[in-house]
C-alpha cells in the first residue's frame, strides 16, 4: 500500500499557487515597480530644477579658476598655511619674532657682540646707519639691525639694504626678505626713509668683498652716493658705524675659479669664495667662526649738514669724511678688542 501510495504522489505534478496568489503576486510587482518609477522621476525633476548647465564662458571662468587654485597649491607645496602679517616692503613680523631667540644667541653668546654708542641718534626720527661692508654673507647687517632693534625698542626696527650678488644665492632672497632685507637701490632707500624707517646701507664697491683675508677692515672709498643723497632729501641725519669681527667669522681666501664658473652657470650664483672650511666640510664651512664682535656707532652727521651736501660732488666729500670716520672706528675697535676669538 505504501508503495502504491508513493508511486501515484511521483506522478502527479506538484501543487503550485493558485490563481489567486499569482494574480496577488503579479499586483505587488506592479506596485513595485510603479513606486521605482516614481522615484526616478521625482530625482530626475529635483535634480532639473537644482541644476542649470553654465554657460561657455562661465565654464571657461571654472577651469581657470580651478587651474589658478592648482598652480597655488603646487608653489606653496609642503608649507605650512599661515597668514603673516606683512609690511609693504616683506618684512613678516611674526616670523621675526620667532627668530629673536637665535639672532639674541648669535649676539651674545657666539659672537659676544660689544656694541658701543647705542644710545645714539635719539629715537623719534629715521636715521640712515652707514657701516663698512665685510664678510660674505651679511651676518653684518642682520647683526647691526639685531644690535639696534635691541638699543631702540620703541623705535621701528631699521631695513638693512642687501646687493644684488647675495639676492642672487639660493633662498637668500626670501629669508632675508622676512627679517628686515631690502634691495639695495635709490628708489627703495628713498621710500624707506619717506615711510619713517631706518636704514643700514653699505657705500662700499660692490667688488669690496673680492678682498683677500689679509686686507680685511681696509675700508675702500664710498663710491655710491646713495645714502648721503636720500638722506638729504629726507632730512635726515647720518651715523658712521664700524663692525669689526664679520670678516674674521667669514675668512675669505680667494675664489674657485672653475667650481665659480659651474655656479655661475647652472646656480646664478655669481661667486664661489673659498674660506678655511669651505669646500673641505661642504655645506657646513658656510657656518661663520666664533670671533668676537665690536660694533661702534659714531657721532652722528646732523642732518642740516647732510642737507648741505645734497648735490652729488658734494655727496661724495661727505662720503669721504664718512669713510675715514668709519676707518677710525674700526681701528679704535680692532685695538680694543683682546683677541680675536676671546
Amino acid at each position: 500500500m505504501s508503495r502504491d501510495r508513493s508511486a501515484d504522489n511521483q506522478g502527479k505534478p506538484k501543487a503550485g499557487k493558485t490563481g489567486a496568489e499569482a494574480r496577488g503576486s503579479a499586483r505587488g510587482f506592479g506596485r513595485l515597480g510603479e513606486a521605482l518609477s516614481g522615484l526616478r522621476e521625482e530625482i530626475r525633476t529635483q535634480q532639473r530644477r537644482t541644476f542649470t548647465a553654465p554657460k561657455e564662458d562661465e565654464r571657461g571662468a571654472d577651469w581657470n579658476s580651478l587651474f589658478d587654485e592648482l598652480r597655488k597649491r603646487v608653489r606653496t607645496l609642503g608649507m605650512v598655511e599661515r597668514e603673516p602679517v606683512v609690511d609693504e616692503f616683506g618684512m613678516e613680523v611674526a616670523y621675526l619674532e620667532q627668530q629673536k631667540p637665535f639672532f639674541d644667541f648669535m649676539f651674545e653668546r657666539y659672537w659676544r657682540v660689544d656694541l658701543r654708542g647705542a644710545t645714539r641718534p635719539k629715537p623719534s626720527k629715521p636715521v640712515v646707519f652707514v657701516a663698512n661692508l665685510s664678510g660674505i654673507l651679511p651676518w653684518d647687517a642682520m647683526m647691526l639691525a639685531h644690535a639696534i632693534g635691541r638699543g631702540r625698542p620703541t623705535a621701528a626696527r631699521p631695513r638693512f639694504l642687501v646687493q644684488d650678488r647675495v639676492l642672487a644665492l639660493p633662498f637668500a632672497q626670501a629669508q632675508l626678505v622676512r627679517i628686515g632685507g631690502v634691495r639695495s637701490c635709490r628708489e627703495n632707500l628713498d621710500e624707506l626713509l619717506a615711510k619713517q624707517r631706518s636704514v643700514i646701507a653699505f657705500p662700499e664697491s660692490k667688488e669690496r668683498p673680492a678682498h683677500s683675508y689679509r686686507d680685511r677692515y681696509q675700508v675702500t672709498p664710498f663710491v655710491d652716493t646713495s645714502a648721503v643723497l636720500s638722506a638729504a632729501k629726507a632730512g635726515c641725519a647720518v651715523v658712521p658705524v664700524g663692525i669689526v669681527g664679520a670678516e674674521d667669522a667669514t675668512p675669505r681666501l680667494g675664489d674657485m675659479a672653475m667650481l665659480a664658473k659651474l655656479a655661475s652657470r647652472d646656480l646664478g650664483i655669481p661667486k664661489l669664495p673659498s674660506t678655511p672650511v669651505f669646500p673641505l666640510l661642504g655645506p657646513l664651512g658656510l657656518l661663520p667662526l666664533p670671533a668676537k664682535w665690536v660694533i661702534s656707532l659714531g657721532e652722528p652727521v646732523p642732518a642740516r649738514t647732510v642737507v648741505e651736501h645734497a648735490e652729488t660732488e658734494t655727496a661724495l666729500e661727505l662720503n669721504g669724511v664718512l669713510r675715514a670716520r668709519i676707518q677710525a672706528l674700526v681701528e679704535s675697535g680692532l685695538e680694543s678688542r683682546s683677541s680675536t676669538w676671546a
